[in-house]
């Protein structure tokens, strides 16, 4: 990881109408997560267009529910851990980490809260008191709904269900119409407790504005096909999808008024990540990130920070 990859990633998502974003490194080894923080701080303080801080979705994770993260590093954190976790948000705006309960102890949810992390419940088979005592602790986001955690069922309600019954708990979705059934995002938004809680995450890797059919993350080679990313095996692995593709599809594929699907894409995430006195809307003092769309739907012109980055 480095600033040129940072750069790279945020110039490829701006054409899909993305104007601020938290790049994402899976499970990996400490001195990896150590190269992405650093190149993190230096994206910060070069203010590269587009960049918001990270997140690090993993590796205290629960091997159960590891989706395409590689097992073998996947590994509890420690008191180490959760100290390098609070001096790299000292060093970026934001820093939003996915853990599960089976790897992580409560007090230190709390610690890393009180740090000014963003703490997000996800891969993971936890139960709907678990998730719900750690939503207490200070958890505040779930790492993609439905998608890699415990479900809802007739007699343990699972992460999704505590996502969804907690008030304090923002919830991201992938709206590809593949990891998530339209009608499941439709229950999820009818059923969630508390106003635009529910928030619109792409999940995208490599092959977001490229014809790439294939590429090769933690040794393994995924799979371009039928609008998936997928392992040999057939597991998901992150999302074909870009933002405004992730809006279109919630306006015409769930059926939800624009306006709250541009929310969701908006206002919501700038919420929950603690950014709302800056973007996601417009008042005195907010960036002046813009995009300009047609009626049907396609990007046609992208401001950051008051600077034209896409567009004739």
């Amino acid at each position: 990881p480095d600033v040129a990859s940072i750069e790279t990633i945020c110039r490829a998502h701006a054409p899909f109408g993305t104007t601020a974003l938290l790049p994402t490194l899976i499970t990996d080894t400490p001195a990896i997560t150590a190269a992405a923080v650093a190149a993190g701080a230096a994206a910060a303080r070069q203010e590269v267009p587009g960049f918001l801080g990270l997140h690090l979705e993993g590796p205290h994770l629960s091997v159960a529910r590891k989706g395409a993260h590689d097992p073998a590093l996947i590994r509890p954190m420690t008191e180490a851990d959760q100290a390098a976790l609070i001096a790299a948000r000292k060093e970026l705006p934001v820093l939003l980490t996915t853990v599960a309960p089976e790897s992580v102890e409560p007090a230190r949810v709390t610690a890393l809260a009180k740090a000014g992390l963003i703490v997000s419940l996800g891969h993971s088979d936890t139960t709907y008191v678990t998730a719900s005592a750690f939503a207490a602790a200070g958890a505040t986001v779930v790492t993609h709904l439905f998608n890699a955690m415990s479900q809802i069922g007739n007699r343990e309600p699972g992460l999704a269900g505590a996502a969804i019954a907690t008030g304090g708990l923002s919830a991201g979705i992938i709206a590809d119409g593949i990891h998530v059934d339209p009608a499941t995002i439709a229950i999820a938004l009818r059923a969630k407790k508390g106003p635009g809680k529910i928030v619109l995450v792409t999940d995208a890797m490599a092959t977001i504005g490229t014809d790439m059919t294939s590429f090769t993350l933690n040794g393994r080679t995924i799979y371009r096909k039928d609008g998936s990313l997928r392992l040999a095996d057939g597991t998901l692995a992150g999302a074909d999808l870009d933002m405004i593709s992730a809006v279109r599809f919630m306006h015409r594929g769930v059926g939800l008024e624009l306006g709250e699907a541009l929310r969701m894409a908006s206002l919501y995430p700038a919420e929950a990540v603690g950014q709302a006195h800056r973007l996601g809307r417009f008042a005195n003092g907010t960036a002046a990130d813009i995009v300009a769309l047609s009626d049907d739907l396609d990007v046609q012109g992208v401001w950051i920070g008051g600077k034209k980055v896409f567009g004739a």
